[in-house]
Order: C-alpha cells, then sequence, then structure tokens
C-alpha cells in the first residue's frame, strides 16, 4: 500500500534533531499538509516551527509520559502518518560484566519499544478515522544482529522490530500500512561515538519517504542498511557470524 506524502498530516516523535529533523524537514519539502513534531522540551522546535511557515505544530512528548501520550488524540486529531523516531542509546561498553548495562538497557527498551507501542497504540484510532494512514518505525540494522558494544541497544531495536511485525498484522484490518526502517550509523549525536562511516540525515529521511511512498515494508535507506538487511534476510545466522569475525 502507497502512502501519498504530498496530502499527508505527520506527527513525528524525536523531532528536534537527527533523523526526526530531517524528517520534518523531508516532508515539508514534498508538501505535506501538517507536521506535528514533538519532541520533550519544544523550545527546541522552533527553528522547525519556523522553517514550516505555519505547517509544523510543536508537541511535547515525553513517550514515556503515560499523560502526554495519552493526550496525543486530541492533540492531532488529523494526523495520517505516525513516525516513530524517538529513540536512545544509554550504553556503550566492550565489558559483558559492566553492571552499568541493566540500567541501560531498560531505559532503552522503555523508550524505543514500549514507547513506540505506547504511542501508536494511542494513536492507531486516530489513523483508522483517518482512512487507514500508515506507521513508520524507526529502527535499526541492530535490530538484525546484536552488535557487542551496544548489546542492549540492539536488543531494544530487535523489540522495535518485533513490535512493528505485529502491530502490521494487527493493523491490516482498519487499512493502515505498517513499516519498519533500518538504518545503519547516520550522521547525529546519538551516533557520535560509534566509530563507522555515517550516511547524511537528509539522505536517510528522503530515501524513508521514498520508501513509504512505494510502500516498502522493509525499508534500508542508506548502503550499511542494504547490506547488512540483504545478509539478514538471506542467512541471518551467516551475517553473526560476520559479526563476530570482524
Amino acid at each position: 500500500m502507497a502512502v501519498q506524502i504530498s496530502t499527508s498530516t505527520a506527527l513525528v516523535t524525536g523531532a528536534n534533531r537527527g533523523i526526526g529533523r530531517a524528517l520534518v524537514e523531508a516532508l515539508l519539502e514534498r508538501g505535506a499538509t501538517r507536521v506535528y513534531a514533538t519532541a520533550r522540551r519544544p523550545e527546541t522546535l522552533d527553528a522547525l516551527v519556523a522553517l514550516g511557515g505555519g505547517r509544523v505544530v510543536p508537541v511535547q512528548l515525553d513517550v514515556t509520559d503515560k499523560a502526554q501520550v495519552a493526550a496525543l488524540p486530541a492533540v492531532a486529531p488529523d494526523v495520517s502518518l505516525l513516525i516513530n523516531n524517538a529513540g536512545v542509546v544509554s550504553h556503550m561498553s566492550e565489558t559483558f560484566g559492566d553492571p552499568a548495562w541493566l540500567d541501560a538497557g531498560r531505559a532503552e527498551f522503555e523508550v524505543n519499544v514500549l514507547g513506540t507501542l505506547a504511542v501508536t497504540q494511542r494513536l492507531a484510532p486516530v489513523l483508522a478515522r483517518n482512512g487507514g494512514g500508515a506507521v513508520v518505525n524507526i529502527a535499526s540494522v541492530a535490530s538484525f544482529i546484536g552488535f557487542p558494544i551496544l548489546a542492549t541497544y540492539a536488543a531494544a531495536k530487535a523489540g522495535t522490530h518485533s513490535i512493528t511485525q505485529t502491530t502490521r498484522q494487527l493493523l491490516r484490518a482498519q487499512g493502515t500500512f505498517v513499516a519498519g526502517v533500518y538504518p545503519g550509523p547516520v550522521d547525529t549525536d546519538m551516533a557520535a561515538n560509534i566509530p563507522l562511516a555515517k550516511a547524511s540525515p537528509r539522505e536517510v529521511a528522503h530515501a524513508i519517504l521514498d520508501g513509504v511512498e512505494a510502500g516498502q515494508e522493509d525499508i534500508l535507506p542508506d548502503p550499511m542498511a542494504r547490506q547488512m538487511g540483504a545478509a539478514f534476510f538471506s542467512g541471518p545466522k551467516q551475517l553473526e557470524q560476520q559479526v563476530v569475525a570482524a
């Protein structure tokens, strides 16, 4: 099912920087009717609001805040495209016994998995009333394979992938298209300490919207994503062995 960006009203979580900000900019460039841009601190959205010329609506949202999530249907009653972008990396380590992994994992699951689910649960009825619409979940190539230095983040993003699959099945009857996005490292604050080549947020954002408009359920928006995605979908055990060998 293809989605027409130029006639959509979108809501983007985590919109104040990185991929989220680039997605808002790309949506505006492609003619989206309105974009609800969310952030924990709405003042960080001022530049996007100014850029939007009245089409960007700032929304205060912490995806782990039950009251703020519950208010979304009243705040954005016309949304037809939900992009769950908000995410966190809480810890990186090469030590399996590092005690910080546990608290990091709890925080990462709360945002990357349960936050995505909570926002989608609240807005799914809105999407249904607006013709079905679409849900786009920003996961990661770490959904496919456990990177040792990102142990709990990879586990959480695997959870995002799983939630995306079940959301697709459960919302099919109401006509909602559901896509998962699996970028490699992107040149954002969140990936600043990851020692790998990084794609630009703008290129990734436009590749995501290209995939949504083409009706792709699994969107691989950069070269590393396409390489790892192809390996995962053809032979997940071989991909695991390649990462271990590296």
